[in-house]
């Protein structure tokens, strides 16, 4: 009995440290790890998904988090190199993070996806390649569409609405040109438009002059432009400058506000098909556009968009699921459809397959006096 008399309180006090260190784990901030591009060819995409999940982020945890926890968020610059995105994909897995948000570019998300796969942790991307999803990996989601998404929507454009035979592609030569160019073409093939001009640039090229005289000597019925910002602004420049007259049609980027502000008034008139806009007609869109813009002084792009959504799918899934459970998580995205009325922060209707592909609503649209304008919503592809 004195024995037992000893070791009650020890196993009191054994039985206290463990509740509290308990209480503690429930209340400790959830860490969350931005890799992004803020230097280098890849700085305004970067820059503009860093800003929209830290707005994100700030937003969830004025409102009490998720779950009662609150979120904390690391960023940090992969340089738009994809060695270094690895190498930060690692370090992010070291330190806990219960989550990845980035690489935006396809050529780094490739390479940094394997650390955060290996460690079961939910990465989100804004890369668009259609490779990233094509690799059997349970734990990366898209904030955006694939390409083999995009490109039949804006193909089904150029042919039905447009009435195109022929087109010349200037893209760039990286993994995101490169997956953009094999979808297009797949896209166009059967609606029998034919790529005429079949033009390779570089990321960071300067001169674009020798790849727009070979899309006007085409004389293809539409140019299509798909690049990264500054080269879409420097292309749509030259095709002034040389006097192209044919439509300029793009993805996504072609429209963004950065290209949009670095091309000036040679950016009037190119169309995008774009997945996600702070212009879009939507008051959950303009409200959010509203509040970056007075916390960051400029109008995001899509990437803003991207970011924002991003962590805020996330809290739709922990919530789902009940509890930080990374695998569980990632287990229940797939297949799951988020509704705006329910979490407004997704800003649009959201639904993912078994590869972390979305699909939603998105917009054609077209640069006018220094302003992406919506022409018109198209629906998403499950509501066809």
């Amino acid at each position: 009995m004195r024995n037992g008399r000893h070791l009650n309180p020890l196993l009191a006090g054994i039985g206290l440290a463990l509740a509290m260190g308990t209480a503690s784990a429930q209340t400790e901030p959830v860490k969350i790890a931005a890799l992004v591009e803020l230097s280098g060819a890849g700085a305004t995409s970067g820059t503009n998904f860093k800003n929209g999940a830290e707005l994100a982020v700030k937003e969830i945890n004025a409102a009490g988090g998720i779950l009662g926890r609150k979120l904390q968020m690391s960023v940090a610059d992969t340089q738009s190199n994809p060695g270094v995105a690895k190498g930060l994909a690692t370090k992010a897995v070291d330190d806990g993070a219960f989550a990845v948000f980035g690489p935006v570019f396809s050529g780094s998300i490739l390479v940094s996806m394997a650390e955060t796969r290996r460690a079961q942790i939910p990465n989100f991307t804004g890369g668009e390649a259609a490779a990233i999803t094509k690799q059997g990996n349970p734990y990366i989601f898209r904030t955006s569409f694939t390409q083999d998404t995009a490109m039949p929507k804006v193909a089904r454009y150029i042919a039905t609405r447009m009435g195109a035979k022929t087109v010349a592609l200037i893209y760039v030569n990286n993994d995101f040109g490169k997956g953009g160019r094999e979808s297009l073409v797949k896209a166009l093939e059967p609606l029998g438009v034919k790529v005429i001009a079949d033009i390779s640039t570089e990321q960071n090229q300067l001169d674009f002059s020798a790849a727009v005289l070979k899309a006007k000597q085409s004389n293809a019925d539409v140019v299509f432009v798909y690049s990264n910002e500054e080269e879409s602004a420097r292309a749509l420049r030259e095709l002034r400058k040389q006097g192209v007259s044919k439509p300029i049609v793009g993805e996504t980027v072609l429209t963004s506000q950065k290209v949009i502000e670095l091309a000036g008034d040679a950016a009037n008139g190119a169309i995008a098909h774009v997945g996600l806009t702070a212009d879009a007609p939507l008051a959950p869109v303009r409200a959010f556009r509203e509040r970056f813009e007075r916390e960051y002084k400029f109008i995001p792009d899509h990437n803003g968009v991207k970011g924002y959504t991003g962590v805020f799918i996330l809290k739709a899934a922990v919530e789902k699921v009940g509890r930080f459970d990374n695998k569980a998580v990632a287990q229940a995205l797939h297949g799951m459809s988020i509704k705006v009325a329910q979490n407004p922060g997704v800003l649009m209707d959201v639904s993912f397959d078994a590869n972390g592909d979305l699909d939603r609503e998105s917009f054609m649209t077209e640069a006018q006096g220094g302003k992406q304008v919506v022409k018109e919503i198209l629906p998403a592809l499950g509501a066809r």
